[in-house]
């Protein structure tokens, strides 16, 4: 949850940086307070930033990282811990079935682009930024 959180902040200070600051003296001449100037236009300059991060993150939202989970797997919280890469690595590697670990690696690539066209789509619909 955490792993990609310095990345977007970076990113999301960039796009606060690239808001044009005659916004904010025209918001100050018109006496908007601080919940104004963020709702009115600190949300709207970071919005096709944050669709963008959004639909990186549901891209990558299946990897969660294959070694952090195997290395904190044992017996006892195997049956609570076991994910899709671990799965492909006991199934192929371990125990030499490689045709079944190959297609549930395809599988796992499928889940994977459905829901990446999915938010990509739901991201077009609500704001004119997408990848595609």
């Amino acid at each position: 949850v955490w792993q990609n959180t310095g990345y977007a902040a970076i990113v999301y200070l960039a796009a606060l940086a690239g808001i044009d600051p005659t916004l904010y003296e025209a918001a100050k001449v018109d006496g908007a307070s601080r919940i104004q100037k963020i709702i009115n236009i600190d949300l709207p300059g970071i919005m096709p930033v944050a669709v963008i991060i959004l639909i990186l993150s549901v891209g990558s939202l299946l990897a969660v990282g294959f070694e952090k989970v195997y290395l904190l797997q044992n017996p006892l919280n195997l049956s609570a811990s076991e994910i899709i890469p671990t799965y492909v690595y006991k199934i192929g590697l371990l125990n030499a079935n490689f045709s079944f670990a190959t297609a549930v690696g395809l599988f796992n690539s499928v889940i994977n682009m459905v829901l990446l066209v999915l938010v990509n789509s739901w991201a077009r619909r609500v704001s004119d930024v997408s990848l595609w």
